[in-house]
């Protein structure tokens, strides 16, 4: 990669050394830029095409049994000689498990969400890991900072998959949170340009994490239907549903309407939850069921029009950075 990325306005705002970066200081990557662990998304091939890229990629946990986990991780390790980590959600089962593969494999950085941010940070960074944890509330990032986080990912009610409660967009988010902490800080939702990323970076954000742009990469484990259909998805074609059980972004589809359908009924719980049980995620997303699988992606994907190489989206976000500069605006 022969683009530099220039951080003049986001240096001005931390003090930071002349080209230096806290988040690429931090995990020891080229670029402030991670790809989110997504389910059914974020293999090997993925996690370590973006971390030899110059960003940071994270294998997801979330979708993988933990002997699978482990095959990912030993099989990244021979794919990159970079920084990669992994992103432990830690409402799933095997917890304990997985992290004890992380620490066996020798994984040195790790993304929690969905839990308390004390849960594992202080047995995972007695072993030399950093550790981030993703919120979606100035409230929650503050719990972070006391928690002796290394970064927080704050993330905007954009992001596709898992959101916060309180709906709250990104560039309203980034700035209130980075009033209230000090630790590096990361943005997360509605970011899939390099003129996104800058202006995250500009509000407050050291550094980005980017879920549904790299989602629709060749490298992504996805089903090739589904990254077809994100292409084609407009403004609106995604809801924020399921507030009843865990706040979720998803495209409208026949699945999409048949949960509708039930809260049309009296939102009846256990009918939400029996019509999740039946592995929807992994029908739509990993096997290409476009009509009864769960499509979790953000609103950002009325922005990507196609499918591309890894190396490609990096060159397009580092050339949309640097150019994301207008001095005729004031």
């Amino acid at each position: 990669m022969s683009q530099f990325i220039d951080f003049n306005s986001a240096k001005k705002l931390h003090d930071m050394h002349e080209n230096q970066n806290r988040i690429t200081q931090l995990f020891n990557i080229q670029y402030p830029i991670i790809q989110a662990g997504m389910i059914w998304h974020s293999g090997w091939r993925l996690a370590s095409a973006v971390s030899n890229c110059g960003g940071l990629g994270l294998i997801g946990s979330a979708s993988m049994y933990p002997d699978i986990l482990r095959e990912n991780i030993q099989k990244c390790k021979k794919a990159t000689d970079k920084p990669f980590g992994v992103n432990v959600a830690l409402l799933y089962p095997n917890l304990e498990e997985i992290i004890n593969i992380i620490l066996e494999e020798g994984v040195k950085i790790v993304f929690t969400s969905a839990g308390s941010p004390k849960a594992y940070t202080e047995t995972l960074q007695k072993e030399g890991v950093k550790v981030a944890h993703v919120v979606s509330s100035t409230k929650f990032a503050v719990k972070c900072e006391d928690a002796g986080v290394d970064a927080i990912v704050a993330e905007g009610f954009e992001a596709g998959g898992h959101n916060g409660r309180d709906e709250t967009t990104t560039f309203c988010l980034i700035p209130n949170v980075r009033k209230h902490i000090s630790k590096p800080l990361i943005a997360a939702g509605g970011i899939a340009l390099g003129s996104q990323m800058k202006a995250a970076m500009i509000l407050g954000a050291d550094g980005v994490q980017i879920g549904s742009r790299f989602a629709a990469t060749t490298e992504a484990s996805a089903h090739d239907n589904w990254k077809q259909k994100i292409t084609e998805l407009q403004e609106g074609d995604t809801h924020l549903t399921l507030k009843e059980l865990a706040p979720v972004r998803m495209v409208k589809n026949k699945f999409f309407n048949e949960l509708e359908e039930i809260y049309n009924v009296g939102r009846n719980k256990e009918s939400l939850i029996a019509s999740l049980g039946r592995a929807r995620a992994k029908k739509g997303m990993f096997e290409g069921d476009m009509e009864d699988g769960e499509l979790e992606i953000g609103q950002v994907s009325a922005l990507i029009d196609d499918v591309l190489p890894v190396e490609t989206v990096f060159q397009n976000l580092l050339k949309e950075f640097n150019e994301a500069n207008n001095p005729n605006l004031l």
